[in-house]
């Protein structure tokens, strides 16, 4: 996924914002929905994408809180998720070089 975002420890970074990339991977049990073919049987992605969207839109100096956010709002709005993987990546950061990214992952299940 990708967003145009206001992150950062700057405060530049939060006025004038850049662009991220969030990866999301999710454990789900799919045997029903596999059997049924009925998205109510399983996760909705678009609903999913909609959380993550709304996480991303909240600005945060750092890409673990931002991560941690996202993990926690997706386990706790949909309970077929047991585990999530969050990497949030902050493309060309102002680290003072050419630097394609950096990225933070946030690795979290249920308790």
């Amino acid at each position: 996924m990708h967003f145009y975002a206001h992150h950062g420890c700057f405060e530049e970074e939060r006025a004038i914002g850049t662009h991220f990339r969030v990866d999301l991977q999710m454990e789900v049990d799919t045997e029903k929905a596999q059997r049924t073919d009925c998205i109510d049987d399983t996760v909705n992605y678009l609903a999913v994408y909609q959380t993550v969207k709304r996480e991303m839109e909240i600005p945060s100096k750092l890409l673990e809180h931002v991560g941690e956010r996202i993990a926690a709002a997706v386990l706790g709005k949909y309970q077929g998720v047991s585990e999530v993987a969050v990497k949030v990546s902050k493309l060309n950061p102002p680290l003072g070089g050419q630097i394609g990214g950096v990225s933070v992952e946030i690795r979290k299940g249920r308790e």
